[in-house]
């Protein structure tokens, strides 16, 4: 029997540019829909016991011979691991399949610190690379108390992060209501007993739930940190963004490192012109006016099918700064009625289930299980206006 591996060993493999093939064994519209850096596709049937996908050609297109290495991954670790016991029959030495195939890869989290100017504030950005998912533990060092911004569903992580950092976790905030993965907020805040908040707008979503609603210039404070709520309606009416002194902002869907949030998944049809305006005047005059030092940390970075993430680098800061993005991202340079216009013209697909997504977040529908959960969750994110970068780094 082939032996297995973490996903998170084949996180570290990818990252230290080992020489392996890593084969995918899922069908091929799963596999083009969604899958993980420098893949290739072989499928493999487990029910049926056989070989579907074209072994001979993947392999001798990569050179690859049974003394090389070779880590085989697929949904849910099943298929994959019967492929690599197929690939050692067939004489191949040093085979392992990924356990839990890509349902644990959507569980792989990156734990990465911000620099701050000062001391007194600590920002710890946690990146789940499957999915280009970011969430944030902010904390005061010398009180110990932190916030948690944006968690994921596996909150479990959360406290485990802050209590390395020495801070303990008094609130939780959202950025708005997501569209593309299930929120870990209320979870995660009802677990402590801590506040859970949202921008005040959410009420009008139609949210099954309590929660305490920040308006515009409302502030929170935690220890002597102070995060102060700016309303950066456009991605949806709902969406806040959170300044935390004068070090960073956290931006939600609002503004990314390498492009700003799309606007048609709340609004529709002639709304969503409307919700472009919107985007337009949030970005111009909300976040653009703030000191060009300002770090900008978005709740997203972009990933393509391929599993290639577009102008970051995973487990390295993903960050820019209200100065950068204003000089070098080309779509902020447009007045607004070519904004608008512009919003329309290079827009990926929707993000998978987003309309199922939406309903659980605003708690109007129950996840039954894990498995309905993983399955909603599929695929990498879909938030951004591009699936290209907007920004330049030309002088």
């Amino acid at each position: 029997m082939s032996k297995s591996i973490t996903a998170e060993q084949l996180r570290d493999k990818l990252d230290s540019n080992e020489e392996f093939a890593l084969i995918d064994t899922r069908g091929p519209g799963d596999f083009e829909a969604w899958h993980i850096r420098d893949a290739r596709n072989v499928e493999y049937s487990s029910t049926a016991g056989e070989l579907r996908g074209d072994w001979e050609a993947v392999a001798s297109e990569l050179g690859v011979d049974e003394d090389d290495e070779v880590v085989t991954v697929c949904a849910k670790g099943k298929s994959s691991a019967d492929f690599a016991d197929w690939l050692e029959e067939q004489g191949f030495e040093n085979v392992a399949s990924v356990k839990g195939g890509m349902e644990s890869w959507a569980r792989v989290y990156d734990v990465v610190p911000i620099d701050t100017h000062g001391d007194d504030v600590e920002i710890v950005q946690v990146q789940r690379r499957a999915r280009g998912c970011l969430s944030y533990v902010v904390g005061d060092t010398e009180s110990g108390e932190a916030a948690v911004v944006d968690p994921t569903r596996h909150t479990e992580q959360y406290p485990e992060i802050a209590n390395e950092y020495g801070l303990d976790i008094v609130a939780v905030f959202d950025t708005h209501i997501h569209a593309d993965h299930l929120s870990g907020g209320r979870a995660l805040a009802d677990r402590l007993g801590v506040p859970y908040y949202l921008g005040e707008e959410a009420a009008e979503r139609g949210t099954q739930y309590e929660f305490e609603g920040l308006g515009h210039h409302d502030v929170v404070s935690f220890g002597d940190v102070d995060v102060k709520a700016l309303h950066t309606p456009g991605h949806t009416t709902d969406i806040t963004s959170y300044l935390v002194e004068d070090e960073a902002v956290l931006t939600g869907d609002t503004l990314f490192v390498e492009s700003i949030g799309r606007t048609e998944l709340q609004f529709s049809g002639e709304d969503a012109r409307g919700g472009a305006r919107t985007m337009y005047d949030s970005l111009h005059r909300v976040l653009l006016s703030l000191p060009d030092s300002v770090q900008v940390l978005p709740g997203h970075f972009s990933l393509k099918p391929d599993g290639e993430a577009v102008d970051v680098t995973m487990g390295q800061p993903m960050l820019s700064t209200v100065g950068y993005l204003r000089e070098h991202n080309r779509v902020l340079q447009l007045d607004e009625e070519e904004f608008v216009e512009h919003m329309f013209d290079t827009l990926p697909e929707k993000p998978a289930n987003y309309e199922t997504v939406i309903e659980t977040n605003l708690g109007q529908h129950e996840i039954e299980d894990e498995e309905e959960a993983n399955e909603l969750e599929l695929g990498p994110n879909n938030c951004a206006a591009s699936e290209e970068s907007m920004v330049t780094t030309d002088d």
